[in-house]
């Protein structure tokens, strides 16, 4: 089968590897369609170390090809999508609700590519099958189902951290696909004011489609004190921060009001040094503020519940997909999301006839 890996540190390419045998309680997938994540590039950029030749991918869905001994519920054939991450949900930290840092690793439920291949190849290994795979509705595509495997799965954290009351304020940094995707969150919890921080057009107009109330362009005025105009001078009940520099780290301790929330799914790993707290926004210590960082749940669980959202029509991600490849043109993909080309949000890789 062709994989997409990372050769070393800068560098990518498609190369041949055998299709993987599942254990007991595993299952191999079919890609039939994938999607390319900046914590990707990350990786490529030597941000996250991981093995040579290790598969790249975390974004994908497909039909079961072969099933482990011990795996029930699940039959060959079947459309299935597995989330970004695969917690064992057995161990300590998955009991008590913390799936993400599976066995008591930072972020050990992210398996592939950390601990095995990922999936932007053409058949990859889900481990923990029966508690990971969920079969994907008949009524949605799988452009679709992709979008609850990480962009919504991780977003949806972000704002249920935010713990935002009926009506209460909000501001998001950052609309990518992932603030993107916490803007989406916030409205379904029902925020009264959702203020989003994001300088790219496209993107703002998007912010506005899933829910966002006001924009603020950082590049034309200062975000903190424009989010404190917007608030009367009190600051928003919660912020979250899903881009991942010091600069957006310390405004959400600026914006929120005293008591409120900071939400962090935007990953810091790319900017070396310590993240700072601005002290006088932190009342020295004393201000009443919570800081929740936090990461893609997953389980079978949770993307039947983000499955149900798009079923009833609640909500539609997919136009944050700016670009369609198939898997020859996987590169080229990958390229684009590195140096952020033609606007790209994020990019459709389709596996075969049968993606849709």
């Amino acid at each position: 089968m062709r994989a997409f890996v990372l050769r070393k540190v800068g560098e990518v390419g498609v190369i041949e590897k055998p299709v993987p045998d599942p254990g007991p309680t595993d299952a191999v997938v079919r890609t039939t369609a994938a999607m390319v994540c900046t914590t990707d590039v990350h990786t490529m950029r030597g941000a996250i170390p991981v093995a040579p030749d290790v598969t790249l991918g975390h974004e994908a869905v497909g039909v079961v090809h072969a099933l482990g001994s011990a795996v029930e519920g699940l039959v060959e054939g079947q459309r299935v999508a597995v989330a970004g991450i695969t917690p064992c949900f057995q161990c300590d930290s998955c009991q008590r609700g913390f799936s993400s840092q599976c066995q008591g690793r930072m972020l050990g439920g992210a398996q592939f590519t950390n601990r095995r291949d990922g999936n932007l190849a053409e058949y990859f290994l889900v481990n923990n099958a029966q508690a990971n795979l969920a079969p994907i509705p008949d009524g949605l595509s799988d452009h679709q189902a992709l979008y609850a495997t990480d962009m919504l799965s991780t977003g949806f954290v972000a704002a249920e951290h935010a713990e935002l009351g009926l009506g209460e304020t909000v501001a998001v940094f950052a609309q990518g696909a992932v603030g993107l995707s916490a803007t989406i969150g916030c409205r379904l919890l029902g925020a009264g004011l959702i203020v989003a921080v994001e300088s790219v057009p496209a993107r703002q107009e998007l912010a506005c489609r899933f829910g966002a109330d006001a924009i603020v362009d950082y590049t034309q005025c200062d975000p903190v004190e424009r989010i404190l105009e917007l608030t009367d001078g009190q600051g928003v009940d919660a912020a979250i921060e899903a881009l991942g520099t010091p600069q957006t780290w310390e405004a959400t301790f600026r914006v929120t009001k005293p008591g409120g929330r900071i939400s962090n799914v935007g990953y810091h790993g790319e900017v070396p040094g310590p993240l700072r707290i601005p002290l006088e926004p932190f009342g020295y210590g004393m201000s009443d503020k919570q800081v929740y960082g936090g990461f893609n749940r997953g389980g079978r669980g949770w993307l039947r519940r983000i499955f149900r959202l798009m079923e009833n029509g609640k909500i539609d991600p997919t136009p944050m997909t700016t670009h369609q490849f198939s898997f020859d043109e996987i590169e080229r993909a990958f390229q684009m999301m590195a140096s952020k080309e033609d606007g790209i949000i994020k990019p459709l890789i389709h596996f075969g006839a049968d993606s849709a």
